[in-house]
């Protein structure tokens, strides 16, 4: 009798869609949560690096789709909003600053965007952009920044040879 109105409860629940963003966002928090990161490349394996890491991979997939899809890049954005959103109320951020935190982690994801975008293929400046924004100006050894920046590229040649349809499906090219 109770899987019946388990049933019955399901079927007339009302359905919340999925996130259009949802797959790729997916495949960008798996990518800043490989242990080679935090390991070879010395991120710090804090709160502060593992959002680094988020935005260094939507930094990216961003400067990837911006030119041919800027609405999915908006719903991406959008999509890092909630889950900050609900990252800081999980974990016990009050109501009246939540927006606040939104606000600095929105304008800390804007500055990558244009810190990487302005680095160009200058791989200098790129492990400057890193030491700033991984490290935040933390002593860090240059061969871990140098395997950082072999891995930032690599990431970016599989985002720019994986096609806009299967980026936003959650597929990155391997």
């Amino acid at each position: 009798m109770m899987s019946l109105f388990s049933a019955l409860r399901r079927a007339l629940a009302p359905t919340i869609p999925a996130h259009p963003a949802n797959a790729l966002y997916a495949a960008l928090v798996a990518e800043a949560r490989q242990p080679e990161w935090y390991l070879a490349g010395e991120v710090p394996d804090t709160l502060d690096g593992r959002f680094d890491m988020l935005a260094l991979a939507l930094a990216h997939a961003v400067l990837r789709l911006e030119g041919e899809d800027p609405a999915f890049c908006a719903q991406l954005t959008e999509r890092f909003i909630t889950d900050m959103d609900g990252t800081l109320r999980q974990d016990g951020v009050g109501d009246q600053n939540v927006g606040k935190h939104i606000g600095r982690m929105v304008a800390a994801l804007g500055g990558r965007i244009g810190a990487y975008r302005d680095a160009g293929d200058d791989d200098a400046a790129l492990a400057e952009a890193l030491r700033r924004n991984l490290w935040r100006g933390a002593a860090v050894p240059a061969d871990a920044v140098d395997w950082v920046v072999a891995a930032v590229r690599r990431l970016a040649a599989r985002l720019a040879a994986t096609p806009a349809a299967d980026l936003i499906d959650g597929r990155i090219a391997a």
